[in-house]
This record gives structure tokens, sequence and C-alpha cells, in this order.
């Protein structure tokens, strides 16, 4: 505007006088998610599904759908019962693109359960009744042709199962927030929990799921206060009780 007016194109600046908005803190959205009431029964309506399998270690690592469709046969390791994430695939102009994890912190190492690893086994078994590769390089998760699974496939399945059974609606993303609200709910340290999603700091989990915290607080007050209860009632832990046994 100033250089409008320099140039004689105004003769004054409408923009003096303008008074900026005042800013105003982002409040932070608590992520949906479901309960495990609700997640167990999304998992138990879709288990006649195909890709099946895909949703169970969506959900139970808490992945997102690119480092999903990033696994190959070579990042699970059954001796060690852990899923590597090391690379993810994106959707660049509809076609499906293998890239490096976004962050360093997103390189990592997930501890798998023995139901998640069981699921992993009859998808093995399954990708090799249908003729489908499974040397290390191969894909875990694919479309029927064996070829790398699509992110946008797995998302939109999940969306459209979910309206099928009419579940309460979430994004395919909030899988991931479900399993980490269900974590710290459950007492799991944040740091853990943190470091299974890939985040660069337990800070950004802490402030992220800071709604399940307040409960939590309450929670780990009464067990202090228990384990002082408990103290108390043992012999020798009161202050008489030792004057008693100094003077025998």
């Amino acid at each position: 505007m100033n250089d409008a007016v320099d140039a004689r194109l105004n003769a004054t600046n409408p923009a003096h006088g303008a008074r900026a908005p005042k800013p105003r803190g982002r409040r932070r959205h608590s992520p949906d998610c479901w309960t495990a009431h609700q997640l167990s029964t999304f998992l138990d309506a879709t288990e006649h599904l195909r890709l099946h399998p895909a949703l169970v270690v969506a959900a139970t690592p808490g992945m997102g759908r690119g480092e999903l469709a990033g696994l190959r046969w070579s990042d699970w390791n059954p001796n060690t019962h852990t899923l590597s994430i090391a690379r993810a695939r994106k959707s660049i102009a509809g076609r499906s693109v293998e890239t490096p994890v976004k962050a360093r912190s997103s390189r990592r190492s997930i501890d798998l359960d023995p139901a998640t690893e069981a699921t992993l086994r009859r998808w093995r078994r399954q990708q090799a009744a249908n003729g489908h590769p499974l040397e290390l390089d191969n894909p875990i998760f694919t479309n029927p042709h064996g070829r790398p699974l699509h992110p946008e496939t797995i998302s939109q399945l999940f969306t459209r199962q979910v309206a099928r059974i009419g579940m309460p609606a979430i994004r395919f993303h909030d899988l991931r927030h479900t399993h980490a609200t269900l974590l710290i709910a459950a007492g799991v340290p944040v740091k853990v929990v943190s470091e299974r999603l890939g985040h660069a700091n337990p800070g950004f989990t802490m402030a992220t799921y800071q709604h399940v915290l307040p409960g939590m607080g309450a929670d780990a007050a009464n067990r202090f206060a228990a384990l002082l209860t408990t103290h108390r009632d043992r012999p020798g832990s009161h202050p008489d009780d030792a004057a008693t046994v100094e003077g025998r």
C-alpha cells in the first residue's frame, strides 16, 4: 500500500489506522478415539475381510497408514517379537511412492503381543497360498495382485467398515490415537507410549493426551497414600516402636 502511494496510484494508504486482531491461543483439540470395547467390536466385525490383518497391525502397535503400507517382511522379527518401522508409503499424484520415515524418531522398533504375531503368521500363510512372494524385501501387505498396498486403500476400507458396522465415526489415523489413549489410561508410562508412536519427545505425547492424565493423577495420589498407610501398619514402622526396640 505504501508503494502504491509512492507511485501516486493512491492518495493515501487505506491500511493506516487499521488495528490487528488480538492473537488468541490455540486450543488443543483432544484426539477422537474409541474405547477398548469399541475397538474390539470393530476388529471382530471385520474379521472376514481379506485385509483384516492390516487393521489389526494398525490398531495394536499404533501405526500410521503410510508406515503400515511400507512394511516389508524383513521388518518383522519373530525371534525378538518386534516390528521395525523404517519407511512409509505416500500417495503422490495418485501413485503409491515409498519414502523414508519423516523423522529420526519415527524410525523405531515396536514390541508385538502374541495375538498380533499370530495374525501376521496367518497372513503370511494366506499370502503364500495366493502365490505372493515372501522374500525379505517384499511388502507384507499387498493388494490382490501382490503389489504394495496403496495408503488410500486401507483408510478407505476403514471408513467404509466404520459406516457399515455403525461405529462412532473416527478417522483411520485415530486408531493411533486410540492405541495411545488406552495405553496411557491403563497406566503405561508416557515415555513408553511416546516411543511406540515415534514421537520426538514425551512432552509432545503428554500435551496431546493430557485429557487422559487428570484421572491418572488422582489415582497416583491414592496409590501413594495407600503406600504410606501400608508402611505405617507394619511392625517397627512407628517411632515409638523404634524407641521400644532401643530400650530392650
